[in-house]
């Protein structure tokens, strides 16, 4: 019987809330940051590791890729009784952000009528997280080095110092290094947040996880929708773990709860994966969505009937039209370099090895496609027929 993911993942009770009291022990941070990959490993030792300490940790990482579990974790492992207390930097206007962190005093601005303490002050005794600090305004970040340096801040409108007790965890999916060079970012203010970096791991990076994250995820999301468990078989399974999900354990999570309004106590295959969930096209409805995928097949460049289970998924060109909404950089050539490759070696696979048949599948003269595997150093795939031809030029026979 093929293997099913439903709702086995640990019970609620094992998990902590952003308020959760500590214990100090792994077993908390195993809870939050699941999986048995190299990558989640380590990253939960560098949590055991710096959690009970008082320094500043830096979580770094690309978006949706789970800094705030991280944040979680460390909070839950350091043995600090007070709260954990969130900002997010990237979403609070510049002009409310200081009043948000430092609080005001009655009547300091319009508006102001009564006195109000800021995160700081609420993360008394706990932790501050400051996610997408580098989302900060220059003022500002002065501001909050005066308050890691002297643990002591003055509310707006106010005069008067006063002493705060909080463990500080930064995160950013910006490099704040090309931040610095670009004067955009204090200096001083990095070297005194980078204490202990932390770099969390992409989903990509640690896809053997995946077959926990969702047996989690499932779990979760279980209550919300009554019971009406999706069930993913190994295909799904797999086809999951081959996807690049350029949107992380966010994006997981996104298609975990397509699953249950899609397939609710029904099992789901690769196949279903690959057409339904990835690409969101509703399975009740087959004629109505075949004939809408062939009608924009031409401009999307996306077959909707394309049996893809013998080729890796590659983002289309409009799929990069806002990468840099999200990431600050990309290898444009290495990329591209990787990506023939991966077309190449799928085509040659899909035609036995034929080359005129893969030039034809990938939309090449012959004689490019023979330069390319060259070039690329790709070898044809030989039948068992030609095994005796294996020591000559692969990209000579056909």
């Amino acid at each position: 019987m093929p293997k099913k993911v439903s709702a086995k993942a640990p019970k609620p009770s094992e998990e902590l809330s952003d308020k959760s009291k500590a214990s100090g022990s792994s077993g908390s941070t195993e809870a939050l940051l699941i999986g048995h990959s190299a990558a989640a490993k380590d990253l939960r030792h560098l949590v055991d590791v710096v959690a009970p300490s008082p320094s500043t940790v830096l979580i770094l990482g690309e978006t949706g890729v789970g800094k705030d579990v991280v944040t979680r974790a460390l909070h839950a492992a350091s043995g600090r009784k007070g709260h954990l207390v969130s900002v997010n930097c990237a979403a609070i206007p510049a002009e409310l952000l200081e009043s948000e962190l430092f609080g005001h005093e009655k009547g300091a601005f319009t508006g102001a009528d009564a006195t109000r303490k800021g995160r700081f002050e609420m993360a008394e005794g706990g932790t501050l997280f400051l996610d997408e600090i580098g989302d900060m305004n220059l003022s500002l970040q002065s501001k909050l080095l005066r308050a890691l340096e002297n643990r002591t801040i003055q509310r707006v409108g106010g005069g008067k110092d006063i002493s705060v007790d909080f463990r500080l965890i930064c995160a950013t999916h910006q490099n704040l290094d090309q931040l610095v060079d670009q004067g955009k970012f204090r200096a001083d203010l990095f070297f005194r947040i980078n204490v202990f970096p932390i770099h969390v791991p992409t989903l990509a990076e640690r896809s053997v996880d995946i077959p926990m994250l969702v047996e989690h995820m499932v779990h979760q999301a279980k209550a919300l929708h009554d019971g009406n468990v999706p069930q993913f078989d190994d295909s799904a399974l797999s086809e999951l773990a081959r996807y690049p999900w350029p949107g992380n354990i966010r994006e997981l999570r996104n298609v975990i709860e397509r699953a249950f309004v899609l397939f609710p106590n029904q099992a789901i295959s690769g196949k279903a994966v690959r057409e339904n969930l990835l690409r969101l096209k509703v399975p009740d409805r087959k004629a109505e969505q075949d004939a809408l995928w062939a009608a924009t097949a031409d401009l999307t460049g996306v077959q909707g009937d394309a049996d893809m289970s013998h080729e890796p998924r590659v983002p289309h060109a409009a799929h990069y039209q806002n990468w840099f909404a999200y990431f600050d950089h990309i290898d444009l050539r290495r990329h591209l370099r990787d990506v023939e490759v991966v077309l190449i070696e799928a085509a040659l696979e899909k035609t036995n090895g034929t080359i005129s048949a893969a030039a034809d599948a990938l939309k090449l003269r012959r004689t490019t496609l023979i330069e390319k595997m060259k070039k690329l150093m790709i070898d044809r795939p030989l039948t068992p027929g030609e095994e005796e031809l294996s020591e000559r030029d692969p990209a000579l026979q056909d």
